[in-house]
């Protein structure tokens, strides 16, 4: 998607004691001062800065662009808390991979400069709804950027998960769990357990067992429309569910776990200096000769 609306307020989200995104921020906001952008800051920015910081939350809604430096990690943390705000999202990469933050720091001004023109594209990633409830309790509501993935505690067995999609008997996987991806986590923990690689921008979510009992239980592509529930029964103990690495509940016996698409996406700006493939291909040496 095309952007062409100038930016004149950017919101700063920082990788949580990073010396480094503390001292890139330091120079992405005189930077920005010096060309007439209004600068908002985090509560991470706000210690190396000096200054108080807002809510991300916040940012989704007054912010025109949101910049975020650090790893993939803090950019799935930013995105979560920026809420249903459809802001344009600009991941500088100061981590390892960086499948989410593209854009590496000696890039960003140079990006930015075609950012504050508003000549820039955005891709929307699809984002998950993920509700736990134990009876009419409420135990997680939380949208996910990249994954839901319900696993077996540390000292129980394997757990039965059985799974219906609108309602409709899909199976009941039986081993270790199961991982529900969006197109963008198909190429973080999906991709261990065999999972396929979606491109950003596909309208569908896939379901990968981890290390199934049955060997003909494989990973299953469902569309965006799809709603699934998935019961959980461990053998013993319990389980859990994790939302994108980051949110934990523990799960009982009969506990229920409902997911579809969300109507809010998050938005991320996509790199002028490269395409998704090079990014497999140095990130992932994927289809290298």
């Amino acid at each position: 998607m095309a952007n062409r609306r100038p930016i004149k307020s950017v919101g700063l989200c920082l990788k949580p004691g990073s010396s480094e995104a503390g001292e890139v921020a330091r120079t992405l906001e005189r930077w920005l001062t010096e060309r007439g952008v209004e600068v908002q800051l985090d509560a991470e920015a706000r210690h190396p800065l000096g200054a108080d910081g807002r809510s991300r939350e916040d940012h989704a809604s007054h912010a025109d662009l949101l910049v975020v430096l650090g790893g993939d990690g803090t950019l799935l943390a930013a995105a979560r808390e920026a809420g249903t705000g459809e802001v344009p999202i600009l991941g500088v990469n100061l981590g390892t991979l960086g499948f989410l933050a593209e854009v590496a720091p000696e890039e960003l001004f140079e990006v930015l400069e075609k950012v504050l023109e508003g000549e820039f594209e955005t891709v929307a990633r699809m984002r998950l709804r993920v509700i736990a409830r134990r009876g009419d309790e409420v135990l997680a509501d939380a949208l996910a950027l990249n994954d839901a993935v319900i696993t077996r505690s540390e000292l129980s067995r394997m757990i039965d998960l059985r799974t219906l999609a609108d309602g409709v008997p899909v199976a009941t996987y039986h081993g270790d769990g199961l991982i529900v991806s969006t197109p963008t986590g198909s190429t973080a923990y999906t991709l261990s357990a065999g999972g396929p690689i979606l491109m950003p921008g596909s309208r569908v979510y896939v379901l990968t067992p981890i290390c199934p009992h049955t060997l003909t239980q494989r990973p299953l592509v469902l569309g965006e429309s799809t709603g699934i529930e998935i019961r959980v029964f461990p053998r013993d103990g319990t389980a859990q569910l994790t939302i994108d690495g980051q949110i934990g509940v523990s799960l009982q016996a009969g506990d229920v776990v409902r997911i579809g698409v969300s109507s809010h996406p998050a938005r991320f700006v996509v790199s002028p200096f490269r395409s998704r493939f090079d990014v497999l291909r140095a990130k992932l040496h994927w289809g290298a000769d």
